[in-house]
């Protein structure tokens, strides 16, 4: 009898998975984030992140456009690059925060580094984001997963796909991190890591936080886009959106409640932030799981990663650092990086040293400050290092 993927994860993935997570954590306290001289404080990280100039580095890139079919009447509107032969190469899928979409600079830096490091990338657009609102008549929530799962399939039965890493930012880490919980023990046998950076895990405590006066800025331009995103629905699909009290709406809550929550049949804010917050089932996941979040976001609490959900989850790294503000993290320097050549481009590394799972690796510095989206590649790419010859292993095992 051939044991499954699944048999092997309950009996040995924990101790392999700690193993591997305790590897990745020695490892990245060699490079802990150290703040710009510049700006320290979390607003300052985030604005910064915001307006540093390195958009005009990817005007240039002209990804393949794909559309998902994540439902009967839904479909999204996802980026690709491909690496030649794709199938040898690990994938990464990428998920934006609210408001985003598949352009924002921060999808677009990772999936450049990705790339580089011998990844397929697919950024991905959240449900009508990306000038998406004429694909479906619905409209996006922070826990709709349905659409997650649906793309993860499609790669894995559609392309052969077999090894798939999930990264998320902000709201898009929500997301990934409920999947990779409502997956539970089930998760397909290609999806092999996790990573969320500065994850909005418990989404009325990020209702709250954002409320703030402080946070004003954020909050404001955030309604603002929402407000612009409902009013184009509305134009498309006049009979499902009723804007007449559109203007008096001010707050991320009050949004939610009238809007966001109708829409997907929550009662209303309270329920939607309830069912659709990923801090419920986190404590389910089964997937090597990194976490980077900042105690000093301004506006996505860090409270909430102290739950026993999180903390004692054996399959959950996560890297907490004192500043670093929302999906920030600009650094002093570049840090010098594991390259695992072996498992990622599929090559041997010249003059190369052996990583304890046999990978030939060689230093190479960050390309840039945004340290953050560097340590995502890295894990993703240690992950694939440690986990590629799972499968092989496991369906060539005779337990009989």
């Amino acid at each position: 009898m051939v044991q499954t993927i699944n048999e092997v994860k309950s009996s040995q993935s924990v101790e392999r998975v700690g193993a591997f997570l305790n590897r990745v954590a020695r490892l990245f306290g060699t490079k802990s984030f150290q703040p710009h001289r510049v700006f320290q404080g979390g607003h300052a990280q985030t604005l910064a992140a915001f307006a540093w100039p390195r958009q005009r580095r990817f005007k240039s890139v002209r990804d393949e456009e794909r559309l998902f079919q994540t439902a009967a009447d839904v479909k999204v509107l996802a980026h690709c690059r491909w690496q030649p032969n794709l199938t040898d190469h690990p994938t990464m899928i990428i998920w934006h925060g609210i408001e985003g979409s598949s352009a924002s600079t921060y999808m677009l830096s990772t999936a450049d580094k990705a790339f580089a490091a011998g990844f397929n990338v697919v950024r991905m657009n959240l449900r009508t984001c990306g000038g998406t609102e004429h694909l479906t008549s619905t409209i996006y929530h922070g826990g709709l997963t349905d659409d997650l799962r649906a793309v993860v399939r499609e790669l894995i039965q559609q392309d052969g796909l077999s090894r798939l890493f999930l990264v998320g930012f902000s709201l898009g880490g929500n997301l990934v991190l409920k999947l990779a919980g409502e997956y539970d023990d089930n998760a397909p046998n290609e999806v092999l890591a996790v990573c969320a950076v500065s994850p909005s895990i418990d989404l009325q405590a990020s209702a709250k936080l954002i409320l703030k006066r402080s946070n004003w800025l954020y909050q404001k331009d955030f309604v603002r886009r929402l407000k612009q995103r409902l009013r184009r629905k509305h134009q498309l699909f006049p009979e499902l959106y009723d804007i007449s009290g559109l203007s008096s709406v001010q707050t991320l809550r009050e949004f939610d409640d009238r809007y966001t929550s109708r829409a997907h049949g929550f009662d209303g804010a309270e329920d939607y932030y309830y069912r659709a917050s990923s801090i419920r089932v986190i404590d389910k996941i089964r997937i090597p799981t990194l976490i980077i979040h900042a105690e000093d976001d301004p506006f996505i609490p860090f409270e909430p990663m102290l739950d026993p959900a999180v903390t004692t989850n054996p399959y959950i790294l996560l890297i907490a650092t004192k500043q670093g503000g929302h999906v920030a993290f600009l650094s002093a320097k570049p840090h010098l990086r594991e390259v695992t050549h072996s498992s990622v481009k599929n090559q041997s590394a010249p003059n190369g040293s052996s990583t304890p799972n046999g990978q030939n690796s060689t230093p190479s510095q960050d390309p840039d400050r945004f340290w953050a989206e560097n340590r995502a590649v890295e894990f993703c790419a240690m992950a694939s290092a440690a986990f590629v010859n799972l499968r092989t292993e496991v369906f060539q095992k005779d337990c009989s």
